[in-house]
């Protein structure tokens, strides 16, 4: 199963304790994933369709419990999909499921508006987190964190869109909107919100899974960056040794380092006995020792020795 369908497995587990609650996470899963169907002698017949069995399991039992409907449950198969439906085919006790989650008025209008502003289900912070996690049931899903971070919900409508995000908003959530095809998809990129959002949802479980693998991926970027941090200044070690013994060993074949100073002809035959030697490590070899930025300053005299003997034969 993948990392979105053990987060809805979870969710689809857990129960609401207040029925103000279940009628919001029921009312999320009606505007994502819902159908109104309205027959000629004014009918009303509530259907929603998902590929999700944890979707339709959990939407089942918030039908029972919330409102004591028993709906009628089919499975379609389509290639290597099944298709669940959960259908209220009762007029009255689809009526009512309509006007107690809001998308029907007093007079029987149907209305898809789930403003904050209007919408009474949503006053409350608990209900606006089953809201959020109806939503995430019907339409949501979570890359595998092994791979990248990524959180998304997508809806069909950009008044839904726009729902949405601000309620995660309201948790501090920068979520974003954009356009993908013919739907608006609010998503959210950044793992420590995504962790954040699980623990709004309920999904406790999943939410400690993506922390021990963000901790993991952590800990590896963090040893990679110093090893290529070490590797990158052992190259430079020892590219810098390499062009000092060549630049003394053109001084040793161009004057003799018996020419040279004291000092630079000790460091200079020091480098070329020991060219694995870090500068400290030079220093602490010199009678008497000499710090690093001592024996950088003679080594760095060398290579100017060198380089005016190389444009001395030049000329």
């Amino acid at each position: 199963m993948s990392f979105s369908g053990d987060i809805k497995e979870e969710l689809s587990e857990l129960t609401s304790g207040g029925r103000h609650c279940r009628l919001a996470e029921t009312a999320a899963i009606l505007s994502l994933c819902g159908k109104i169907v309205i027959t000629e002698n004014n009918h009303y017949c509530v259907k929603i369709q998902t590929e999700n069995l944890p979707v339709a399991r959990k939407y089942f039992t918030l039908l029972r419990k919330a409102f004591n409907i028993k709906s009628e449950v089919s499975v379609r198969k389509s290639r290597e999909l099944r298709f669940y439906s959960v259908v209220v085919k009762k007029d009255r006790e689809a009526r009512r499921l309509l006007r107690d989650t809001c998308l029907l008025d007093s007079e029987g209008n149907i209305s898809e508006c789930m403003s904050l502003i209007h919408n009474q289900l949503l006053k409350q912070s608990c209900c606006r987190r089953a809201f959020i996690r109806g939503a995430f049931l019907a339409a949501g899903s979570v890359s595998d964190p092994e791979k990248s971070y990524h959180f998304e919900i997508v809806c069909v409508s950009e008044l839904k869109a726009i729902q949405i995000r601000e309620l995660l908003v309201q948790h501090e959530i920068d979520a974003k909107i954009v356009m993908r095809k013919k739907h608006y998809v609010v998503y959210v990129k950044e793992g420590s919100q995504i962790v954040e959002l699980l623990g709004i949802m309920g999904a406790h479980a999943s939410l400690m899974q993506l922390e021990n693998v963000r901790i993991v991926k952590e800990m590896r970027n963090s040893v990679n960056r110093k090893v290529n941090c070490e590797t990158a200044n052992l190259n430079k070690t020892v590219s810098t040794a390499v062009r000092q013994i060549e630049d003394i060993h053109y001084i040793e074949q161009e004057i003799g380092l018996h020419e040279l100073t004291e000092g630079l002809e000790q460091i200079a035959r020091l480098r070329l006995n020991h060219p694995d030697a870090s500068l400290k490590e030079l220093g602490d070899l010199l009678s008497p020792k000499v710090g690093k930025s001592g024996v950088n300053h003679r080594l760095r005299k060398l290579s100017l020795i060198a380089e005016q003997l190389r444009e001395g034969k030049e000329e």
